[in-house]
């Protein structure tokens, strides 16, 4: 017997004759001495050549996995191992009490049921460098947000510059627009008129040639034969082309204001421009109504040659006998001449597209019928002074001194404000249908325009156009 079953065996006879059996288990066999089995077993042993002799080299067999007495029980020791005699009392131990099921081994049941074999869990150590990982992520992308919302205008235009633009026609053009460059007309106010021609496809093509021009080019005043759809390039040599201005022919475009359309025909026929306004002063010599005051919305807008030794006189009646000609033409009586050409030439200033013309006509007398104030920017412009543009500020729509302010002063503003062309005209004498009450031209290149019924309608309208004007700084 090994020093390992001598121990087992001491320890096993201890606990049969001092420890007393579990509370409630059926009570095993008495041994309050170990029995002649156990005896014989223990006098075979020789303990002191155990303990001091020499310890001889055992081989031990391999262990067998945990568990594996599942597999092997009592039963399966030989009638004399000396394991059996020690373990082979509790083979009888009921269920009821705790213990094993009837036939399984003891040791079997208690490995089982008391060791735990589980391998112990290893520490998820990735988990707080992932939640760090996460929360750096998360603090960079609002650091990006925030700055892509500060810096936003800025990249816009970065990208606008860096990003290759489709805004130039290719070629010569095809056709024939005759083009009028007024004295005091700069660079940017040619660019503006060539692309409202159709000359050039765009703003920005023409006018940032113009800006690389060294020298700076000069133009002179009158009237041009330019082709439609020409490249920036090609516009620009064409107007500094003495042999494409034509003499004597004064060009006056839908909208221009009086003292615009007598400038242009003093740079036209080269009559006087002093002697123009001289010849302007007295609209009833022309037969304009008893309410004007001026010229302004009775030179119709159209392209005329003048023979040459016309006089100031001759060249002014001869524009305002044709707008009383597209007047008739349109069915508007004598009588009612004055509030057609009124609202036909805030019509004019405000309208964009030929399509939107009747129902900028209709917002207008909608708001007339209903009491409302006209609140044309147009006409708030005009009476400050500025007749090339329609945007206004607050303080200017605030101003009560200017008799032209609609936002302040009910009705039609005290006249004109431009020279309208049939399209207006047409417009405000058959107007369209439609219970608009507001519009605003959201796109100042494309001339598109939004129409709305309620105010919240018109203020999400507004704000597309403010969008449109942050995304378009350079614009005028």
């Amino acid at each position: 017997m090994t020093r390992r079953e001598a121990r087992a065996a001491r320890e096993a006879a201890g606990d049969q004759t001092v420890q007393p059996g579990p509370q409630g288990d059926v009570a095993a066999p008495a041994a309050s001495s170990p029995s002649a089995e156990q005896r014989e077993a223990l006098d075979r042993l020789d303990f002191d050549a155990v303990i001091t002799g020499p310890i001889a080299r055992v081989e031990q067999p391999e262990p067998e996995p945990v568990g594996a007495a599942v597999r092997h029980g009592a039963d399966d020791l030989s009638a004399d191992h000396p394991a059996r005699a020690l373990f082979g009392t509790l083979e009888d131990e009921p269920a009821g009490g705790g213990g094993p099921p009837t036939g399984e081994s003891p040791l079997a049941w208690r490995q089982q049921n008391y060791l735990s074999h589980a391998e112990p869990k290893r520490k998820r150590r990735w988990v707080k460098p992932l939640i760090v990982i996460v929360v750096i992520l998360a603090v960079l992308g609002g650091m990006a947000g925030a700055a892509y919302a500060i810096f936003q205008p800025q990249v816009a235009q970065l990208v606008n510059a860096l990003t290759p633009k489709d805004d130039d026609y290719p070629g010569d053009g095809t056709g024939e627009v005759m083009f009028t460059i007024v004295s005091g007309d700069t660079g940017s106010d040619i660019a503006t008129n060539l692309h409202k021609a159709g000359v050039t496809k765009s703003y920005d093509a023409f006018y940032t040639l113009l800006l690389r021009q060294k020298p700076e080019p000069e133009f002179q005043p009158g009237a041009f034969k330019l082709k439609k759809q020409m490249s920036a390039n090609a516009a620009l040599i064409a107007l500094q082309d003495p042999a494409n201005r034509v003499e004597n022919t004064a060009v006056i475009p839908e909208g221009t204001a009086e003292v615009d359309v007598l400038q242009t025909v003093a740079d036209a026929t080269k009559i006087p421009l002093a002697d123009l306004k001289a010849a302007a002063a007295n609209p009833a010599d022309y037969g304009l109504p008893a309410e004007a005051k001026t010229l302004e919305g009775f030179l119709f807008p159209a392209t005329y040659t003048f023979t040459p030794g016309t006089t100031a006189h001759d060249a002014i009646k001869t524009m305002v006998d044709r707008m009383f000609q597209s007047l008739d033409a349109a069915g508007v009586t004598p009588e009612n001449r004055w509030n057609t050409v009124v609202l036909a030439s805030i019509v004019q200033r405000e309208a964009g597209h030929k399509d939107d013309y009747p129902k900028v006509a209709r917002v207008f007398l909608n708001r007339i019928a209903q009491g409302w104030d006209l609140q044309s920017d147009a006409t708030v412009a005009y009476g400050t002074g500025n007749t090339h543009r329609v945007e206004t500020t607050d303080a200017e729509r605030a101003d009560a001194s200017n008799p032209y302010n609609t936002y302040v002063h009910p009705g039609l503003p005290v006249g004109p404000i431009s020279n309208p062309g049939d399209l207006a005209i047409d417009a405000v004498v058959h107007p369209a249908d439609g219970p608009w009450m507001f519009f605003v031209t959201w796109n100042l290149e494309t001339g598109e325009t939004i129409f709305s019924t309620t105010e919240a309608e018109h203020e999400a309208a507004v704000a597309k156009w403010q969008q449109w004007m942050k995304d378009n700084p350079g614009y005028e």
